[in-house]
């Protein structure tokens, strides 16, 4: 896809020479003879780029700036500077333009300064698409009374380093309540380190958690750091804690007693200063019974105890989470958004959601793709409900 200059100089030989050059790096160019036309075109249209001369009449190419950072402050801003204007490009840079090119240009120098300006202008739109992702991706949907119990205890809990214990059905979104509390915390420009323990081999969760000493085992080839000290000044969310062997769980206990681990083959002591939260898909209580979980470790685990209902016990929240997901989808797959009519979200309500909100959305996508125009209770009776 070609990318888009905009030129404004008001000397029509600089414009003819930078558009031909630009043209022929098979740029798409733009021109402008003045600072107001400049100005017009800038609120008007989307450049990737734009070259501005400094001294121009009617309006100068900082004013010009100026009105580019507030209305397009994404794309980079370039000035062409006479020999004599130089300590005005310097400043011009210094009030938001990327760079400043001396007339007349070395061609070299344009094109490699208006290359690395869109390459900076891309990393920037992606870092604020991957941001805008992810905290789209955890926020907490719903006003159901489970939904603000839930909101009001992490408002509460939050701001202290008390030890929380999430439980609830897979799907249910408790990977959302330790992201949520970790966010509203005074550790949240430290690292949110996460463990899934069922997924981790019992012979290796030690290593994991605590680290080890090269040689401690046979693949042991280097020192490795483990979970507790990536999260230091942090927070640890452990995962499936119940699927966590008895012998990580003893010395769980110890580190969460003393604030210390020990590597796995090392003697040193190391202090860690670190949070925990746990969450379980399981009932703790009878895995204590039947000698599958320590009750110590469960006590040290639960100061704090947050149980997410599911999915089918809040359906008052369904409207509000289809909505957003149709709006996450759209976005994801750059399509106009997806109406649904009342009658397939009243279907959808009275579904039986064994796998919760994931299942949910996995639903709705599915919905998307494959309805038309507008999604129906038809469309969901087929393709969900599969009658």
């Amino acid at each position: 896809m070609a990318q888009n200059i905009l030129v404004i100089d008001d000397e029509k030989a600089i414009r003819k020479t930078l558009g031909e050059i630009l043209a022929f790096e098979g740029f798409v160019v733009d021109e402008a003879a003045d600072g107001m036309e400049g100005v017009k075109k800038i609120k008007e249209n989307s450049y990737d780029c734009i070259l501005c001369d400094i001294k121009m009449p009617k309006m100068d190419g900082i004013e010009v700036l100026q009105v580019a950072r507030e209305e397009k402050p994404d794309t980079p801003f370039i000035v062409i500077s006479g020999h004599g204007n130089i300590e005005t490009a310097v400043d011009a840079v210094k009030k938001g333009a990327y760079d400043y090119i001396s007339k007349p240009p070395d061609l070299n120098r344009l094109l490699i300064t208006i290359r690395n300006a869109m390459d900076k202008k891309s990393l920037v739109t992606e870092t604020k698409q991957l941001r805008k992702r992810i905290s789209r991706g955890y926020e907490m949907i719903g006003n159901s009374d489970g939904m603000q119990r839930i909101q009001e205890t992490i408002a509460k809990v939050a701001p202290t380093d008390a030890r929380v214990l999430i439980t609830g059905e897979n799907g249910v979104g408790k990977e959302l309540v330790a992201r949520r509390l970790h966010e509203l915390s005074a550790r949240a420009n430290g690292p949110l380190v996460e463990v899934n323990c069922a997924a981790i081999p019992s012979e290796l969760i030690e290593s994991e958690l605590f680290g080890h000493e090269k040689g401690s085992f046979t693949s042991a080839i280097k020192q490795r750091i483990g979970k507790f000290e990536m999260a230091n000044g942090g927070t640890l969310f452990l995962d499936e804690i119940g699927d966590m062997s008895h012998d990580a769980q003893a010395k769980m206990l110890r580190a969460l007693q003393e604030g210390k681990i020990t590597r796995v083959g090392g003697e040193k002591e190391i202090k860690v200063d670190v949070r925990v939260i746990a969450a379980t898909n399981k009932n703790l209580m009878e895995e204590v019974e039947a000698k599958k979980f320590r009750l110590d470790l469960y006590h040290r685990l639960s100061v704090i105890l947050i149980v997410v209902p599911s999915l089918n016990n809040r359906r008052d929240d369904i409207p509000e989470l289809i909505t957003y997901f149709l709006n996450e989808i759209r976005e994801d797959y750059k399509q106009p958004l997806k109406e649904i009519e009342p009658e397939a979200i009243t279907a959808l309500q009275e579904f039986n959601w064994t796998g919760n909100i994931r299942e949910l959305r996995n639903a709705v996508e599915r919905l998307i793709i494959l309805s038309d125009k507008k999604i129906t209770k038809q469309d969901v009776d087929t393709y969900i409900l599969m009658k």
